[in-house]
């Protein structure tokens, strides 16, 4: 499918080609589930923007506060305090897992990154940050320099910040170590042992950051005795955990945030995304006594906090509560989970299948066992043509992320397995 011929021209005119786009065509509207291109095709959009959009497109309980509050204030930068975004920093702080209680609004997941970055170097007086192999946590100077997911989001920027040390996430399927998931002692865990024996003391580390579920890395849950462990190693050498719960929050798991399935608090989260259903806002969430020791002044925002994001913010929360999302993204996405294990035994090219809720990969492997990238394509290909957006990730980009809005209809959901099932089962 390609894009209005008028679209795509005038694009290349006016954008920089680093601007990426997963497919060349244009949409004119979203409603809930479905989007509709300027040729007047009909999508079915399980890409949920990117897992921004967890209660779907144009949600009418968003859109009518969005339209409110645009009608009373739109923008207050920081000169004065309002209503709508002190209201929506309590409502957020309600949902918080136990602990989390002061935050700081900022507009995009790569932005809380830098925020949460500068917060544990401040509090602490320490330069060190350890982050794991595969992460995203987003293009900023700051975040590119924990990420890698891909060499090529930081090539051509080096030097990136310095102090910062990578070690192996707990990526079971393909484990560096070739450790069965049974037996496993974990030994990617035992590389922070070997990071603060030789390459920076455990008391110059500020950070250790991590996604509880691995995001564009490939869709990697991490098991929750490795999340368990590395809370009592932080809390061992006094360094602080930050979980990046960017693209896993606001209900995409089941629960409102990932780390929840773990039973596994953090210090610092980031959070993002699904936070304002498309409104860009995001925060940097941590305990009062680490934010109390963030003076007025230590960072900023224009933008951050914006009423009109704010008053989406606090309508998207109230929807996944009414509307029970958690619990029928969680029960259903179990069943979802198991069907689509049950086709991986039946077609070898699916290597694995892995995740919570709404937030599955299905990860493709060649007759070697390696990534193929090729058949992941193929299928969203197929799918494509059916009507089904998917987007993929992964180093190859051999994993589809199957990520619905929290309220998809039964009978959507049924049709979009159908086809995927159908995309999958055309490869053998």
């Amino acid at each position: 499918m390609q894009c209005n011929d008028s679209v795509l021209q005038r694009a290349k005119q006016v954008f920089t080609p680093a601007l990426h786009f997963y497919y060349p065509f244009s949409v004119v509207r979203g409603q809930g589930t479905y989007v509709c291109t300027d040729d007047g095709r009909r999508l079915m959009d399980f890409s949920s923007g990117l897992a921004v959009l967890n209660i779907g497109h144009n949600h009418p309980r968003v859109v009518d506060a969005a339209r409110a509050q645009m009608a009373s204030l739109a923008h207050t930068g920081g000169v004065y305090l309002n209503e709508t975004t002190v209201a929506a920093a309590e409502k957020l702080l309600s949902i918080m897992p136990g602990g989390l209680d002061r935050l700081f609004f900022s507009n995009s997941g790569a932005e809380a990154v830098d925020g949460a970055l500068k917060l544990a170097r401040y509090v602490t007086g320490r330069q060190g940050i350890i982050s794991f192999t595969g992460a995203f946590h987003g293009r900023t100077f700051g975040a590119l320099s924990v990420t890698t997911s891909s060499a090529a989001y930081r090539k051509g920027y080096h030097p990136l910040l310095p102090s910062v040390y990578q070690t192996s996430y707990p990526y079971c399927f393909r484990c560096p170590y070739r450790q069965a998931p049974a037996s496993c002692g974990r030994p990617c865990f035992s590389e922070l042992e070997t990071i603060i024996m030789r390459r920076i003391p455990a008391d110059e580390i500020a950070a250790v950051i991590i996604e509880p579920v691995l995001g564009e890395g490939g869709y990697v849950p991490a098991p929750p005795s490795f999340l368990a462990a590395l809370r009592v190693f932080c809390d061992r050498h006094g360094i602080l955990l930050v979980f990046d719960e960017v693209q896993s929050g606001m209900g995409r798991t089941g629960r409102w945030f990932a780390c929840e399935h773990s039973a596994v608090s953090p210090d610092i989260m980031t959070v993002a995304k699904g936070i304002a259903s498309g409104y860009p806002l995001s925060a940097v969430v941590a305990r009062k006594e680490i934010m109390e020791q963030w003076p007025s002044g230590a960072h900023g925002t224009t933008f951050g906090g914006n009423p009109v994001s704010c008053a989406a913010s606090m309508a998207t929360i109230d929807v996944i509560r009414e509307e029970g999302l958690l619990v029928r993204s969680s029960e259903i996405g179990a069943e979802i989970l198991e069907r689509l294990r049950r086709l991986a035994d039946s077609y070898p090219l699916v290597g694995d299948v892995r995740g919570f809720g709404y937030m599955i990969g299905i990860e493709f492997s060649g007759t070697d066992g390696a990534p193929n990238g090729a058949a992941c394509r193929k299928v969203m290909d197929a799918c494509l043509e059916k009507g089904l957006v998917l987007i993929g990730c992964g180093l190859e980009r051999n994993v589809i992320r199957f990520i619905p809005p929290l309220n998809v209809s039964r009978e959507d959901m049924e049709m979009a397995l159908s086809i995927l099932e159908e995309a999958i089962q055309g490869l053998q």
